[in-house]
């Protein structure tokens, strides 16, 4: 393939910032990532930000099929040159964010996520497949490395909150290799890295997904406050009854709600949903 510097030359591209365009140009490093997302010849993919289609073409020479959204149309003609011969290759040159998910997979069939993110909108993007996806198997994705720590971490730490403990309801996470902000072009003020959610191992069944991320959202509403502090705010409990719940559930008076694994968050909320407080 052409020199990818040398193509976004010829073709007059210019980097958008509101894309967040950082692009991967290194050609071992794109395939660790491939690798790293299991991606075989029976594997169905789903990118987000083709960018340049680095990436892409590296998850085309090992996937069965690849399915990738590109908000840039500026990049079309890009893509054309860099994904020359990738017959196993459709680009979409729309906004994922505005797609129907559950629409999209009954035509992808199962399928797993492999991208480097924009980071503007990784977040609501991985929340997403979180929350709806039903043939996701997992995703692999390039994310800025502090949100990538927030993505994976244990339950008493800083870096632990909302994210994590949505993501754990579904499977596992963790990184799975670091990526300098060297390594992109142009490059980032940030280093990032590549995590890992698979959704075919680990997670847990709660009554009510709904509930449980009422349950969550209280207790990450105010760090500082106790556990007991936002029951009484969240869902106008009386102090009595808020204690009673806690007690009920194992949970020691004054915890806050991060010193709690999302196991016994999701335990919680299916507590708050047999006492009627979370219909």
């Amino acid at each position: 393939m052409e020199d990818l510097k040398d193509i976004l030359r010829s073709c007059g591209f210019s980097f958008k910032k509101q894309f967040g365009q950082n692009f991967l140009t290194d050609t071992n490093l794109l395939r660790a990532i491939v690798s790293d997302a299991g991606v075989g010849e029976s594997t169905v993919v789903l990118e987000i930000g083709a960018g340049a289609g680095a990436l892409t073409r590296a998850i085309s020479e090992r996937a069965k099929r690849v399915l990738s959204y590109e908000i840039d149309r500026a990049l079309q003609p890009v893509l054309a040159r860099t994904l020359a011969g990738c017959e196993n290759t459709e680009i979409v040159f729309r906004d994922f964010s505005k797609e129907n998910l559950l629409a999209l997979e009954g035509e992808l069939g199962e399928y797993v996520v492999t991208a480097n993110l924009p980071y503007y909108v990784t977040t609501p993007i991985v929340l997403r497949f979180v929350e709806e996806s039903a043939s996701c198997r997992g995703l692999t994705v390039m994310v800025q490395e502090e949100v990538a720590e927030r993505f994976c971490a244990v339950a008493g730490t800083a870096e632990y909150g909302a994210v994590t403990a949505a993501i754990a309801r579904r499977g596992t996470c963790k990184v799975v290799r670091r990526v300098p902000r060297e390594m992109f072009t142009p490059r980032p003020n940030v280093d990032s890295a590549v995590v890992k959610i698979d959704f075919t191992e680990g997670g847990f069944a709660v009554a009510s997904p709904r509930a449980y991320r009422e349950t969550v959202r209280c207790a990450f509403l105010s760090r500082r406050k106790t556990l007991e502090n936002n029951f009484v705010n969240t869902f106008g409990l009386t102090r009595a009854a808020a204690k009673e719940i806690l007690q009920a559930a194992g949970i020691p008076d004054g915890a806050r709600g991060e010193t709690l694994t999302p196991p016994v968050l999701g335990a919680l909320s299916d507590l708050l949903v047999e006492k009627g407080v979370i219909q």
